[in-house]
């Protein structure tokens, strides 16, 4: 499993990217004072946005699981980016746009969850090998206490206090895949120096 997340460590690292611009997207859409400034534009219009970056996020995740790799398949992140994508498809109006705020909460927290799982397994795998190992263990502990948060919290339809959940989870999402993806590619090039050094020479 860590051989394919060293061999697509980019997929994750565009992933934290179009988890990043989601974010921000999200904050983009709060005055100053609180309210929302969707209602000031085309709310259909940013939210069809907000669902293709959902989109193109799973489809590198689910990417990242299972791509160039026959047995070493990660179904954590594969269950994140469907959770994504369907997230992705919701905010697109597949379903139509009447889906309640519960149902999307659903959706991040099987996100949360199977991301922070495959958080702490991977920073137990690594511990021999990455020296800040700790760093995947606060991200993990941290995606499960947003998976409980977003159990408990019930806000109403159009509340802002959505979008700044949403954007605030996104954003911990982005500095996860990034800081992941970068690591990963970080093992790589030190496994590649090393059998580079081991290699005879003549």
């Amino acid at each position: 499993m860590i051989q394919t997340l060293m061999k697509n460590w980019w997929l994750l690292a565009l992933c934290g990217v179009l988890d990043a611009i989601y974010s921000a997207t999200n904050f983009f859409m709060q005055d100053p004072d609180g309210s929302l400034a969707l209602r000031k534009f085309a709310v259909q219009g940013t939210v069809v946005f907000l669902g293709r970056l959902a989109l193109a996020a799973g489809a590198c995740t689910i990417a990242a699981g299972i791509w160039r790799s026959a047995k070493g398949k990660c179904w954590l992140l594969v269950l994140n980016g469907l959770a994504l994508s369907a997230l992705g498809l919701i905010l697109n109006g597949i379903f139509g746009f009447r889906i309640s705020f519960r149902t999307i909460a659903l959706l991040l927290v099987v996100m949360a969850l199977s991301i922070g799982i495959f958080e702490l397994a991977t920073a137990r795998t690594l511990r021999r090998h990455v020296p800040d190992k700790w760093f995947l263990g606060l991200a993990g502990a941290a995606s499960v206490g947003f998976a409980l948060v977003f159990l408990w919290i019930k806000p109403g339809p159009g509340a802002h206090a959505d979008f700044l959940w949403f954007g605030s989870y996104f954003g911990f999402s982005a500095i996860c895949m990034l800081g992941l993806g970068l690591r990963l590619n970080s093992l790589r090039g030190a496994i590649h120096r090393m059998a580079g050094s081991a290699l005879p020479t003549r």
